[in-house]
């Protein structure tokens, strides 16, 4: 018995799909896009006020897909402006928020604060510690062991805290750290 072969019809040759050509963007909203380009850069550049007012003017005239974005990133900008405003009723509560910024790994933005308390009081035992815990965590070992050494100076139960802190693990092997942390007597 013989079979004729017929070739299955999944192998059947079709024509490649053309994609058609897209049209010209108007005019307009290829002005939207480099006003949208320029804020989403002004906020890269940590300029949140200026790209705040730049969201502000594109949302009511820009394209519609593009409007959820510019809600999320004008909604960023808020936010990093109110930080820059933050007001604090003592430089204990600007190093608890300076914490925070460290934890949450906002470095630059900890850095700041624990330096602006210190222009303030160049003797505070608390902001020279945060910034030691920073250069610890950032891998600045000598700059960690000269602002703990400053700190432990002013307050020596900075060097008790400083045994059990874990954003010291790095340094545990250095023998400056041991010899700051267990002097001997």
């Amino acid at each position: 018995m013989a079979t004729s072969k017929t070739p299955p019809a999944n192998n059947i040759r079709r024509m490649p799909r053309t994609i058609a050509a897209q049209p010209a963007p108007d005019a307009a909203r290829q002005q939207a896009l480099e006003q949208f380009s320029t804020a989403v850069q002004l906020m890269q550049s940590g300029k949140f006020d200026k790209a705040l007012a730049a969201f502000d003017k594109l949302l009511p005239t820009a394209p519609f897909e593009l409007g959820d974005r510019i809600r999320t990133f004008r909604i960023a900008c808020a936010k990093q402006t109110e930080k820059a405003t933050a007001k604090f009723a003592s430089e204990e509560e600007r190093c608890d928020f300076a914490v925070v910024l460290l934890n949450d790994g906002n470095y630059a933005d900890a850095r700041e604060h624990f330096n602006e308390i210190l222009k303030k009081n160049p003797q505070s035992d608390f902001a020279l510690y945060g910034l030691s815990v920073l250069s610890a965590i950032t891998g600045d070992f000598t700059a960690c062991l000269e602002h703990l050494t400053v700190s432990i100076s002013l307050n020596p139960h900075r060097r008790i805290q400083a045994r059990s802190d874990s954003d010291f693990q790095d340094m545990a092997d250095d023998p400056r750290f041991t010899e700051l942390l267990y002097p001997e007597p």
